[in-house]
């Protein structure tokens, strides 16, 4: 229950945040501010990313299953990249369904996993490394790091976002290969011209 309070209020605060309009992107903060202006996605896209995220969100809430407990999303650019354990593979579907259901996606890259939950030792260390991956990209490239994604299930990490940069891509995945616990690296960035 505390997950999804703290999932809506994130909903919420994302709302709040980002508006329905540029306007409220670019004026909410230098944070965000910074991160629209590194990213290699335009305002509009974001904002459409955003929305189709909220979506299945609320997909995933209505859901008879604990969706939005066990799966997390990453969009961009309409590509909805889906990770997490569940139980069987029919509830691995039913995600997949859901998300098809939502106006804008142009892909889904479902890596959901079916078997036993992790232990809290297992996402402490997932928890861990991200936090690794994160410090190191940031300290590598900058703040250019915050467009991009980085999950890790059970030492798998994936990464996904947009560049125009493949040497930035190169010293990400440089960085990822080092950290000590990465297992696998899953590469989804979209590499523009």
């Amino acid at each position: 229950m505390d997950k999804i309070i703290i999932l809506i209020s994130g909903i919420l605060i994302t709302l709040l945040v980002c508006g329905c309009s540029p306007v409220g992107v670019i004026g909410s903060g230098a944070a965000t501010t910074m991160v629209i202006a590194e990213d290699d996605r335009t305002v509009g896209g974001v904002i459409d990313d955003t929305t189709i995220k909220v979506k299945v969100a609320a997909q995933f809430l209505a859901s008879k299953q604990d969706l939005i407990l066990d799966i997390d999303t990453r969009v961009i650019e309409g590509r909805v990249l889906l990770t997490g354990i569940v139980q069987n593979q029919e509830t691995r579907i039913e995600a997949v369904r859901r998300v098809w259901e939502v106006e804008g996606v142009q892909e889904v890259i479902n890596e959901i996993e079916v078997g036993d939950k992790t232990t809290i030792k297992e996402y402490a260390n997932d928890l861990w490394i991200t936090t690794q991956i994160k410090a190191a990209t940031t300290k590598n490239i900058g703040l250019r790091a915050l467009s991009y994604n980085f999950e890790t299930i059970r030492g798998k990490v994936y990464i996904a976002g947009i560049t125009s940069r493949k040497e930035q891509l190169d010293i990400i995945i440089n960085s990822v290969e080092n950290i000590q616990g990465v297992k696998e690296i899953v590469n989804y960035v979209i590499i523009k011209e």
